[in-house]
């Protein structure tokens, strides 16, 4: 199972805030690294993979296109969420892995062609249209995305540990699949590969010390 490190981008920086509440993400406060600063932040953890949000493309506000760009190049695999609203909206590097978000994708998913789909859940339930993650999810399978992201955005930040139901949205769905929110100790990774998940997308536990950075340096548990 991949463990992938998670970056926000908004005005610059890496932010960290909770449950998705993006008014309140302030910029990141580590055990590990002492900047906010892209750059350094990648340099000093040396992450194999990277997970990395533009929040503020996904806002509507601006972009880190060329940054991300120069980023990616850092990593073997660099997983980027950066609003897609169009299938137009990819970028192109060998290393990227383009994600497309439920937040902002729009009601036909049939329009995009490869990349990951990244499940975007609050309280529950898909967003922006409310639907149950689980029939959404067998639904999704039929679609010409390369896997999927099921991300806890009620859980991002908080370190909660994982919900009940990750097995059941596993089995769910047939092809590739991620798990990002909550994620709080070595014990829920371990839960996540027992139960099937490609990969898992990792921050708080990691600035907070609960998992080690050389595991997401090699990018798998040791």
């Amino acid at each position: 199972m991949e463990l992938v490190l998670a970056m926000d981008l908004m005005g610059g920086q890496v932010v960290h805030g909770e449950k998705g509440d993006r008014a309140s993400y302030r910029p990141l406060r580590s055990r590990l690294v002492t900047t906010a600063d892209p750059i350094p932040v990648i340099g000093e953890i040396r992450p194999r993979f990277l997970y990395l949000a533009d929040l503020d493309r996904i806002e509507g506000r601006g972009s880190h296109d060329r940054a991300i760009l120069d980023f990616a190049g850092l990593v073997d695999r660099c997983y980027v969420d950066r609003g897609c609203r169009d299938p137009g909206d990819f970028l192109r590097h060998p290393r990227v892995v383009n994600v497309v978000g439920t937040e902002t994708a729009g009601a036909d998913l049939t329009r995009y062609r490869g990349g990951y789909l990244s499940v975007d859940i609050k309280h529950g339930r898909v967003i922006p249209s409310g639907q149950e993650p689980v029939p959404f999810l067998c639904r999704v399978a039929e679609l010409s995305f390369d896997g999927c992201i099921l991300l806890n955005l009620g859980a991002v930040g908080t370190g909660r540990g994982l919900p009940p139901d990750v097995e059941k949205l596993r089995a769910a769905y047939p092809g590739r699949l991620l798990y990002g929110g909550g994620i709080a100790s070595p014990r829920d990774l371990e839960r996540l590969e027992g139960a099937g998940y490609d990969g898992a997308i990792v921050a708080t536990a990691l600035h907070r010390g609960a998992i080690p950075v050389e595991w997401i340096r090699r990018g798998a548990r040791c």
